[in-house]
């Protein structure tokens, strides 16, 4: 039966290609992993999520999946992955997979027989594959979220055309299809055999589309969005995934979702869908929703204000700063030069004293940032390439512009580079061939080895606030309530059975003032020295008792 454990523990995202190499051909793997689960131990994690290990053609870096009950080759065998799960419980630690189900890989065998042209073909419904219009376009105005048309022709069948919401490699699913659902309920339970602990759902909220209508809203960008995107079809299915099939075990479900309000976000929890789910709002804070690829200057309160906002709205949440999507929050939201270690802690406290679970990506603990020196040419993320393609196409900017647009606001392999463990080659990601992407050239002074010599470390610091969060009811279960959202003062109470924390954060690179009438002690710092509330050193970050 399902416990409520997740709430208590801090999950740690691994994305596999990146972590380890114990093989030396360039790509991460499990054995990888497995070396690497006393660091996770020692560090607090009381949960792994694993980026998708699945079978793929990797054109999207496993998030198009070919097979869904197999290990893909470059990061082991099942035999591995079962070594996985027994050492990660020996170490009190669980794993999580990631659930792509909103579509499957082209090269999946379900795609491959759906585009055969033979009778009774029950594939064929597995997926969206439609007439073109007379005129030879696509069966509606739909765009991909990549860029482009979200319809694809089919060589095999001329004149008909598969729906795909993001790259077009990655056919969408038909959840009208009964056979669907049964499929996805098998893979799950398959896993959940296995020992896994739950899964996060890939864009889960897109699952259903409750009309193929043409979609006449007024917008540039996500047409279609309003017959895809968190439909009635798509609660009613995640809520029978629940009775029919989680109820039967000790797991969790946590969704990626988009396009919330309080209401559709509630009510993910509300009916049982989701136990938790990630928003996208605070994302947002240095770049435009409508032209992601325009960087804009950094705002603390577009980071806060959501956050909070959420905070209040939903009773559980996952939190998080930095995932594989995302651009490294040292570089977005703190100070990677002459305030790295105190901005880095700030955001660590910030993240691990907000109410739901938290989520920490992999060297996130140790401040990887983006690496500036990164090239479109030496870029793998898919999306990258989409976006300088249709920005090439619509903006009268030179090349090098556009490629500087995209590597500072969405190329998603900043956080996709190898993690830097020491100063040796190739950062001990490996010590063989060169790794599937591009190193971060300052690893020799950004890495586990260096920072677990130094106790006013980066990675020191999250190690005492893991503990400390690990031990605190109050930051486990406690109530949120928000008390100041500024450009610089950042401030928040924590209650529990009559006790309250008072956490105060200082977002900025200048002295700030916190008037308070409040009996506080310090608890837990980023500094080591004598508080002045009238001059909170640059990136304070503090949780204060109050009496």
């Amino acid at each position: 039966m399902p416990s409520d454990d997740y709430k208590k523990k801090i999950i740690y995202q691994i994305y596999p290609s990146s972590f380890k190499d114990s093989n030396n051909d360039g790509w991460g793997d499990l054995q990888g992993i497995i070396s690497k689960l006393d660091y996770l131990q020692e560090l607090g994690i009381g949960i792994i999520w694993l980026s998708p290990i699945y079978e793929s053609p990797m054109d999207d870096m496993g998030y198009d999946i070919s097979d869904y009950k197999a290990i893909n080759h470059r990061f082991g065998t099942m035999a591995d992955f079962d070594e996985l799960i027994n050492e990660a419980r020996k170490r009190d630690i669980r794993i999580v997979m990631d659930l792509v189900i909103n579509h499957t890989s082209t090269s999946h065998y379900w795609f491959q027989e759906a585009i055969k042209d033979t009778p009774d073909n029950k594939y064929r419904d597995y997926y969206y594959i439609k007439p073109d219009k007379e005129n030879g376009k696509p069966f509606n105005n739909w765009q991909a979220s990549f860029s482009g048309s979200a319809w694809k022709g089919i060589d095999a069948l001329p004149g008909y055309s598969y729906l795909h919401l993001y790259c077009d490699t990655q056919a969408d699913l038909n959840y009208h299809n009964e056979l669907v659902i049964q499929e996805i309920e098998d893979i799950m339970i398959f896993w959940l055999n296995k020992g896994v602990y739950g899964f996060r759902c890939d864009v889960i909220n897109n699952i259903y589309k409750s009309s193929l209508k043409d979609d006449h809203s007024i917008s540039f960008f996500g047409k279609g969005t309003k017959y895809y995107s968190n439909q009635d079809g798509c609660y009613a299915i995640l809520k029978r995934i629940r009775e029919e099939v989680l109820d039967k075990y000790d797991a969790f479900l946590v969704g990626e979702t988009g396009n919330l309000t309080k209401a559709t976000g509630n009510r993910f929890l509300q009916e049982r869908c989701l136990d938790m789910f990630f928003e996208f709002d605070h994302v947002w804070c240095d770049k435009y929703p409508l032209v992601p690829i325009i960087k804009r200057k950094f705002s603390v309160k577009k980071l806060v204000a959501p956050i909070f906002r959420w905070q209040n709205d939903v009773d559980w949440i996952g939190v998080y700063l930095e995932n594989h999507d995302q651009l490294r929050s040292i570089s977005r939201d703190g100070d990677e030069n002459k305030y790295r270690n105190e901005s880095a802690k700030l955001l660590a406290l910030f993240l691990l004293t907000l109410k739901g679970t938290p989520f920490i990506y992999q060297g996130e603990e140790i401040g990887m940032s983006d690496n500036h020196s990164l090239t479109l040419d030496k870029t793998n993320d898919i999306c990258s390439h989409m976006a300088f393609k249709t920005a090439k196409g619509l903006l009268p900017l030179k090349d090098k512009t556009i490629e500087k647009m995209i590597n500072e606001t969405v190329n998603r392999d900043h956080a996709r580079e190898p993690m830097q463990w020491d100063d040796s080659p190739n950062a001990g990601f490996n010590t063989g061939k060169e790794p599937w992407c591009l190193m971060n050239p300052n690893f020799p002074e950004i890495n586990v080895k260096k920072q677990s010599e130094d106790q006013a470390s980066i990675l020191s610091f999250y190690k005492r606030m893991i503990k400390f969060r690990n031990s605190s009811p109050i930051l486990q279960q406690g109530s949120f309530k928000a008390e100041i959202i500024s450009s610089k003062i950042n401030s928040y109470f924590r209650c529990l059975n009559g006790e309250t924390y008072l956490i105060i954060l200082n977002f900025s690179a200048k002295t700030a003032k916190y008037k308070t009438a409040l009996d506080l002690t310090l608890k837990l710092s980023n500094y080591e020295i004598t508080l002045d509330f009238n001059a909170l050193p640059p990136y304070f970050a503090g949780i204060f008792k109050v009496a």
